[in-house]
């Protein structure tokens, strides 16, 4: 299971506030907390300030690359933006977040991830708008390996995202999205799947209970990687914990490994 940082995002208000204020201390601690609770890729998202953004990105680049060795998951929908963080990128191999099927967004972004021959975050989305039902997240997700692989991306790649709304106003969509996941682990082979696990449970209280057991069913349903805050209480043990009931993990050693480097 591979884990992406979600905290270093202006979305979030004193993230923001950070970057606005270039306090390189502050972002820098976030990196360091995200690495020492398991994160393998640390997610740098500037995106909430447009006029900023490209600016902003490349300092975020820059900075968190001082502190942490993880390689960084490139988090905007701006190719401008995100070719100027790749040009900034020396910890290994980025993720590049994301592109849709959306003519416009993919035609700007793809070349990027075949030049810096990076990983890509692929949301089943395109020009008709948001996925409704399992059926056109599917759909999006075949047309987008086609093109991927035309263009030479090898699946291995790629990171499926089949896109939770939160319950609180989408309660169905939950299956919908399990399902693709399980269909697109089956059918698309070598591909990953990714979620931002966050949003399934915007707008209610004590959303970590949520989240910890919607991730739970997503690996459950051949989910293998996540956008999470690795630091939330529990959320390390619960991707561990449900891998060794799901016989994912032999004899129950990476828990036990976990456990006894502290990671809980």
């Amino acid at each position: 299971m591979e884990i992406i940082g979600e905290r270093i995002n202006t979305s979030r208000k004193h993230i923001n506030k950070a970057v606005s204020e270039k306090d390189t201390e502050y972002i820098q601690e976030q990196a360091r907390m995200q690495d020492k609770a398991g994160a393998d890729y640390i997610d740098v998202n500037a995106g909430t300030s447009v006029s900023a953004e490209i600016g902003d990105l490349e300092w975020l680049m820059d900075i968190v690359q001082e502190v942490t060795d993880k390689s960084l998951c490139i988090d905007s929908a701006n190719s401008k933006a995100i070719e100027s963080a790749l040009k900034r990128n020396k910890n290994g191999t980025p993720i590049v977040n994301s592109i849709t099927g959306e003519k416009n967004r993919i035609d700007s972004i793809l070349p990027l991830v075949k030049e810096y021959n990076t990983k890509v975050v692929a949301l089943t989305m395109d020009d008709s708008g948001m996925p409704e039902n399992l059926e056109k997240r599917v759909d999006v997700a075949k047309k987008l390996a086609d093109r991927l692989t035309s263009e030479g991306i090898s699946l291995d790649r790629v990171y499926f995202d089949t896109l939770i709304r939160p319950i609180s106003t989408n309660p169905e969509q939950v299956g919908y999205v399990l399902q693709a996941v399980s269909i697109i682990m089956k059918e698309l082979k070598g591909a990953h799947t990714i979620c931002g696990l966050s949003n399934v449970s915007f707008g209610l209280p004590k959303r970590n209970h949520i989240n910890r057991s919607f991730l739970s069913l997503m690996i459950h349903a051949g989910l293998d990687a996540a956008i999470i805050d690795p630091t939330e209480e529990n959320m390390l043990s619960t991707i561990y914990a449900t891998q060794a009931l799901i016989g994912k993990d032999n004899f129950c050693m990476e828990y036990i490994t976990a456990d006894r480097e502290g990671k809980y």
